[in-house]
């Protein structure tokens, strides 16, 4: 690391722990069914809830005009205690937001003056900009959906948004370790590099199938494990909800989560080809480490799969998962670096 890059790989890191951060508060929302709480977008007004009890109970009045109080909550004696709950969380995941559009742009305008970026820097840091733009765009747009018919948002639009946050982290750290490690490394292997970036497809069909399941609540049937009900390994459900097989298989429940906890093992075996390919080469320290801790970090997301699963979702194993999920990307993003540069 050259020492004058290091203000600039605190800023990138301190990117990614925001990024983190807005994504477990994100699945909190979820999990709390806390996403549809705040109706409107304003980029300033809404900085702060409401201050006074008149304005809580003037956003509460406006909240019962769409779908989720309609056709929901109004059935389960919900209170304004209730809704002040549901709306922090929405209001925290969207004041992280703000944040993190505040930490990107100012230091970076900052840099920018100082010189402290190279050219290439620089282009790679408009692209996180603009990818940071475009992740708050595809937030309103996931809440939109959910706001005018249907008191759910759609499962497209929220593994949209989650999946794109996942890429956001991803390459934010991949511009940092370009940092941190400037000069090109002699050990590159391409055949390793080659199966890592299967590796990361993979585990990023995986984070969509992710969202899929979340966004149709599909974790809260078929909890057994490894066979899905009835002891089968593919239930009869996975072919019926839908008009169509892949319908059924992008739309459906029971479908959506046999291809998740399915495709689970093609990303353990995929990683397991690549920790038993290692072995043929003389890694560096940082190459062993990185395949090393993804090997370890995709079996405990495994196991972590299975027992929320079993556990029927609940919020602290889903976060968890969630969770885990991050640092298994953050592993296989370190992984590709390594073995590629």
């Amino acid at each position: 690391m050259k020492k004058e890059n290091k203000s600039v790989i605190i800023w990138l890191l301190s990117g990614c722990v925001l990024l983190f951060l807005m994504v477990v508060v994100g699945g909190i929302t979820r999990l709390t069914n806390s996403g549809l709480s705040m109706t409107d977008w304003h980029l300033v007004t809404d900085t702060f809830p409401p201050l006074t009890e008149a304005k809580w109970n003037e956003a509460f009045e406006q909240y019962k005009k769409f779908p989720e109080y309609q056709k929901i909550n109004i059935h389960n004696d919900f209170q304004l205690a209730d809704y002040k709950f549901i709306y922090f969380w929405e209001w925290f995941h969207r004041f992280i937001g703000r944040i993190i559009g505040l930490v990107f742009f100012v230091p970076f305008v900052y840099f920018l003056i100082k010189k402290k970026l190279d050219t290439p820097t620089i282009k790679k840091c408009i692209v996180l900009l603009a990818m940071g733009g475009f992740q708050g765009f595809l937030g309103w747009f996931m809440v939109r959906s959910g706001l005018i018919d249907n008191p759910d948002v759609s499962h497209f639009r929220l593994s949209l948004h989650l999946t794109f946050a996942f890429i956001t982290f991803a390459y934010t750290l991949w511009v940092a370790l370009d940092l941190i490690y400037p000069e090109r490394n002699i050990n590159r292997i391409i055949p390793l590099r080659t199966i890592a970036r299967y590796a990361l497809a993979a585990l990023l069909i995986q984070i969509i199938y992710g969202g899929f399941v979340a966004g149709l609540n599909a974790g809260l049937i078929h909890n057994h494990w490894p066979l899905m009900s009835d002891g089968e390994f593919i239930h009869e459900s996975v072919f019926i909800e839908q008009s169509s097989l892949v319908k059924n298989l992008i739309e459906g429940k029971s479908g959506v989560q046999f291809v998740h906890r399915t495709f689970a093992y093609a990303v353990v075996a995929i990683i397991l080809f690549l920790f038993f390919k290692s072995k043929k080469y003389a890694l560096t320290r940082t190459q062993s480490n990185g395949i090393n801790i993804l090997v370890l970090f995709v079996f405990i997301q495994f196991l972590l799969g299975v027992f929320t699963l079993l556990y029927s979702v609940p919020l602290a194993l889903g976060l968890i998962h969630q969770v885990m999920a991050f640092f298994l990307l953050s592993a296989m993003t370190y992984t590709l670096h390594r073995v590629s540069k």
